[in-house]
């Protein structure tokens, strides 16, 4: 896999890019409800947007100042290139940044195994977030 450019930045100067890819695959792919898909959260997180090399965005995440890693998105078109490996690394390199102790975040239950790669722990049992199955997943930073 070769490296993607990546941003990170603030939802003003990220909004456009990470927007589209939330809307095409958590509500249009995954049937989230639109209205469940925009938080205020997304104000005041550090937002990052991978892009290909025809500059075009394919994947996006967010880190919020509670050490809450969430809004992770591939664009189907680019799965299984390990971009999503790229975009969470940004992420943690923030969060190492903002020195954070503790990382949490809510996986999809299909992707616990890419999160427990990277050293995520699950804890408790799932639970259904926008009527789709999740765990809890922590990590010390």
């Amino acid at each position: 896999t070769c490296a993607l450019p990546i941003l990170t930045g603030d939802w003003d100067s990220l909004r456009d890019h990470a927007q589209a890819l939330r809307v095409e695959v958590f509500v249009v792919e995954q049937g989230v409800p639109v209205e469940l898909e925009w938080d205020e959260a997304d104000e005041v997180s550090t937002h990052t947007v991978a892009y290909d090399q025809s500059g075009q965005a394919v994947a996006t995440g967010r880190l919020l100042p509670d050490g809450h890693i969430g809004r992770m998105a591939v664009r189907k078109s680019a799965r299984g290139q390990g971009i999503g490996t790229q975009v969470l690394s940004a992420l943690l390199r923030e969060a190492k940044r903002q020195q954070f102790q503790e990382l949490v975040l809510h996986a999809q239950t299909h992707a616990i195994e890419f999160y427990a790669k990277h050293g995520f722990q699950s804890e408790g049992d799932e639970f259904l977030e926008a009527g789709i199955p999740h765990r809890r997943m922590t990590l010390s930073v």
